[in-house]
């Protein structure tokens, strides 16, 4: 594996052939310093149990090597769903995905904020995240995946888009110690957070640290927008070939609230155009 650095930047690994057997392969393929995984379908409510021969390897990969690793829960969870059914697979959703954290040695469990769904349940939705997401954080062992709260870019009735929204939401769970958040370039960008402006990308950082607290932001997706600042569309594009370009992201790396915080890239394309966006970003962090 690549030798550790102080802001380690990876990509989303496939997992097909295993967690072990094909996302290690995949990351030393992309030149990954961390990974990001899928332990089920993200877009289906099944709950695969894993291979434990798979996890195994995994985890004495990860204790071995220190290698950053995050898992990713399925996109249908909304713990702010007006429907009841929908809660409580999302609450089922990511007990196993935080279960299954612990067993792969993964640092955090990214989960995307949710959405009220229709207008006017703001305050009925937060109160379902508080009854929601409280019980499972206070079940997280000690050495177990932080749960990370990711914004979204801001479409519908998002719980969470622009940075200041996490203030409220982390209130609503009483400040738990093992919340953490997840910084979305894209999402940030297209929720109103302009990162081309002279002073962008300080601001949006310096904002979000005032809202959440030092230490909270514990992961970066930093992925190029398909379109323009406040467009609320979530279209990742390659590092550079969108609308975001290459110098915010160097800005990124050079910011202390960003010391020591992996950063993963969900760009479109399988491992050529990964590994070039790995590269450009260590070209950047340089």
């Amino acid at each position: 594996m690549p030798q550790r650095v102080n802001q380690p930047i990876g990509a989303h690994v496939p997992v097909v052939s295993g967690l072990a057997t094909g996302g290690l392969r995949y990351a030393e393929q992309v030149g990954a310093e961390a990974v990001q995984v899928f332990v089920g379908n993200p877009r289906g409510w099944a709950l695969s149990p894993g291979l434990p021969r798979e996890d195994r390897t995994l985890r004495g990969h990860v204790e071995r090597t220190r290698l950053p690793v995050f898992v990713h829960a399925p996109y249908l969870v909304n713990v702010g769903s007006p429907d009841r059914e929908t809660r409580r697979r999302s609450v089922a959703a990511l007990r196993h995905a935080l279960r299954r954290g612990y067993e792969i040695g993964a640092r955090g469990v990214v989960v995307h904020t949710g959405s009220a769904v229709l207008p006017d349940r703001y305050r009925l939705a937060m109160r379902q995240v508080r009854d929601s997401l409280l019980p499972l954080l206070d079940g997280i062992p000690d050495d177990g995946p932080d749960l990370l709260l990711e914004p979204m870019a801001g479409q519908g009735q998002m719980l969470c888009a622009r940075v200041q929204d996490l203030g409220p939401y982390l209130e609503v769970l009483d400040r738990h110690p093992r919340v953490g958040v997840c910084l979305d370039t894209c999402h940030a960008f297209a929720a109103g957070h302009d990162l081309t402006a002279p002073g962008g990308v300080r601001a949006v950082l310096e904002t979000l640290e005032d809202w959440v607290g030092a230490g909270r932001l514990k992961l970066v997706h930093a992925n190029d927008s398909g379109d323009v600042c406040g467009s609320c569309r979530d279209r990742h594009t390659n590092i550079g070939r969108g609308h975001i370009g290459e110098r915010p992201f160097a800005e990124l790396f050079g910011h202390p609230v960003t010391e020591g915080v992996p950063v993963i890239v969900e760009t479109p394309g399988k491992a050529g155009p990964h590994r070039r966006d790995i590269e450009l970003l260590k070209c950047l962090r340089r």
